[in-house]
Parts: structure tokens; C-alpha cells; sequence
């Protein structure tokens, strides 16, 4: 699906190649008009910056945003298991999944990287896509809240997903607090030491993130 493989681009780090294929990405949206009618207008604004502002401010922006702040990291599998042992082996696992469906990953690229991820959904059929995107949806929507809280267009990407998962979740509180925490350079380096960026042990509704790659296999 077209679809999977535009919101992918969409939350790659920005280099001109994307800047310059905006319209292209809007088409693709519009023709398989598998998002809703409030889903796509909400990608205007991305869309905008990506089309009008200068790349070296997106690069910077999206450097800030996705790899300086941990609780907005995109690679799934540190949202639940941090840096643990575990996450090593799911994360070959699922390599697996990718390869098994003729997806090969750039050389620097993890699999647990939500662009990876939404890359893989766009060569299975829709229902399995929204499935797997089910077993994700609480990760995503607590990554769209934290990004509208910053007032970032990238949330619209987020909240798309969650929307297509078709999940039914309460929607996160972001306390102002936590943004400022996040931001201090003095706790940063603190943060990225702590366990997942979700915190504690994952919770029963969670188990199934942590193995979503297996139901990728069926």
C-alpha cells in the first residue's frame, strides 16, 4: 500500500530527495484515499514545512526531536525494552520477518525503526497491516501526544497510524512538566541511561508489542 510507504517517508530524517517528491507523496495519499478525510488535512502542515521551509532547519529540527529526545524515539522496541538483552533479539527476529517478505534494510538501519516498520506493512495486505499496527497503536498515540504537546506537524503522522490500526485508546495527557524535563540538556544524558522510555516493566497490554514480529511471521 501506498500508503504505509508515504507516512514511512514522512518520518525519515529529511533530505532533499523528499523535499522535492511533496506533491508526489500528497498524490499517493489522495488517489488510495485510505486515510480519513481529517487524517490527511492534518498532514498539510508537514507537508507545508516540507515543501517551504529550508533543509537544513528540518534536518534540525527532526535531530532534536527524534534522536535527542528519547521519550520521541521512532525505533519501537526501546519504547518497551530499553537497552536490554531482549530487545537484540527481537530485533533479529523481526530483520527476519522483513527479509522473509524481500525487504533488506540499509546497512545503519534497525528494524525496529518505525520507518522500517511501516515500509514492511505497505507489502502485506491492509487488514494485517492494521492488525499489526494494533499491536503498536499505544506506543504511537503516546508519541503523537508528545509531539502536538511541542507543537509538531509530526504528529499528524502519529495519529494517522493509530487511526488506521483502528484501536480504541484514551487519549494522553502530556504535562507540561515532562516537555520542559526533556528538554533540560542537564537531565538528558540521565534519560537516555534509564530503563524503557516508557518506564518500569511493560504492562500486560504491552506484551504483545514486544512480540509483535511474531505475529508479523504468521
Amino acid at each position: 500500500m501506498k500508503t504505509f510507504k508515504v507516512l514511512a517517508a514522512l518520518l525519515s530524517y529529511p533530505e532533499l530527495e523528499l523535499t522535492e517528491a511533496v506533491d508526489e507523496l500528497e498524490q499517493a495519499l489522495d488517489g488510495e484515499k485510505l486515510l480519513s478525510r481529517g487524517d490527511r488535512r492534518a498532514l498539510d502542515a508537514l507537508f507545508t514545512a516540507l515543501r517551504d521551509e529550508d533543509l537544513l532547519e528540518l534536518q534540525e529540527q527532526y535531530v532534536g526531536l527524534f534522536d535527542r529526545v528519547r521519550s520521541l524515539s521512532l525505533h519501537l522496541f526501546e519504547h518497551v525494552h530499553g537497552e536490554s538483552r531482549d530487545r537484540g533479539q527481537a530485533m533479529v527476529d523481526l530483520k527476519q520477518v522483513y527479509q522473509s517478505h524481500g525487504l533488506a534494510l540499509a546497512s545503519n538501519e534497525l528494524p525496529d525503526f518505525l520507518p522500517a516498520f511501516l515500509e514492511y506493512l505497505s507489502f502485506v495486505p491492509v487488514r494485517e497491516a492494521q492488525e499489526l499496527l494494533v499491536d503498536s497503536a499505544h506506543i504511537l498515540e503516546i508519541l503523537g501526544a508528545r509531539l502536538k504537546k511541542r507543537g509538531s506537524p509530526y504528529s499528524a503522522v502519529l495519529y494517522a497510524l493509530v487511526t488506521l490500526s483502528g484501536a480504541k485508546l484514551t487519549p494522553t495527557v502530556v504535562d507540561e512538566s515532562e516537555i520542559r524535563k526533556e528538554d533540560d540538556p542537564a537531565t538528558i544524558d540521565k534519560v537516555w541511561e534509564e530503563e524503557p522510555a516508557f518506564g518500569g516493566k511493560p504492562k500486560p497490554a504491552e506484551v504483545s508489542v514486544i512480540q509483535f514480529y511474531k505475529g508479523a511471521a504468521r
